[in-house]
């Protein structure tokens, strides 16, 4: 079964990226950075989505997000489906941290449960069909709404969610051209899905935060 095993995101300043995310979230070599100036204009097809397992925690997170500098896209609240927030980060990706628990059962930590890529895709069905193509095993589908694929052994999960569902979800315009910013590695090979997100090989892809 086909696994990802990180996610680079093309950024201005790797340095810069490199602070942020350490402070913000504590990731360690689940996000790669690459220096790039390649151009890009709203939103970039993606989110990245950081579960946790209570409110508590994703308010640690948040506030350790916003004090390293990034900005709230939509506020910490609750939900029919839990609690969580949205944010973006300085170098322009979005990140959800969220939980489905609606109460506190413990002290806060700022333990990550899971990672999940989430694509905004044209259409759910094909990409589907192309991602079981290329080795990867479907966790959970629903019709051509959203789709869920198993993690496996790698750090990161992948899920395929309608282009203008996510924007909406996360709370920007669904509009956006130039480059998705973002390669993402692991053992399935090199290609380049319908909706032009690349892969590379692990190997191939440059340092971690």
């Amino acid at each position: 079964m086909a696994t990802i095993e990180s996610v680079t995101l093309d950024v201005a300043d790797t340095a810069a990226a490199r602070r942020f995310y350490t402070a913000a979230f504590g990731l360690d070599g689940q996000i790669r950075l690459r220096a790039s100036e390649a151009p890009t204009t709203g939103f970039r097809g993606f989110t990245l989505a950081l579960t946790v397992s209570q409110p508590s925690t994703v308010d640690s997170l948040v506030a350790t997000a916003l004090a390293a500098g990034a900005t709230t896209l939509k506020p910490a609240a609750k939900s029919l489906w839990g609690y969580g927030a949205v944010v973006q980060a300085p170098d322009g990706a979005i990140w959800k941290i969220a939980t489905s628990a609606k109460k506190d059962t413990g002290p806060a930590t700022r333990e990550i449960d899971e990672i999940v890529l989430l694509l905004g895709v044209a259409d759910v069905g094909a990409s589907k069909r192309f991602y079981t193509g290329q080795g990867l095993a479907v966790g959970k589908s629903f019709g051509r709404v959203y789709v869920e694929f198993a993690a496996g052994s790698g750090p990161v999960k992948l899920a395929l969610y309608r282009r203008r569902a996510l924007a909406k979800d996360v709370g920007v315009p669904p509009e956006g051209t130039g480059s998705h910013r973002l390669t993402i590695g692991g053992d399935a090979g090199a290609f380049t899905d319908p909706d032009g997100f690349a892969w590379e090989a692990s190997a191939q892809l440059p340092t971690t935060v």
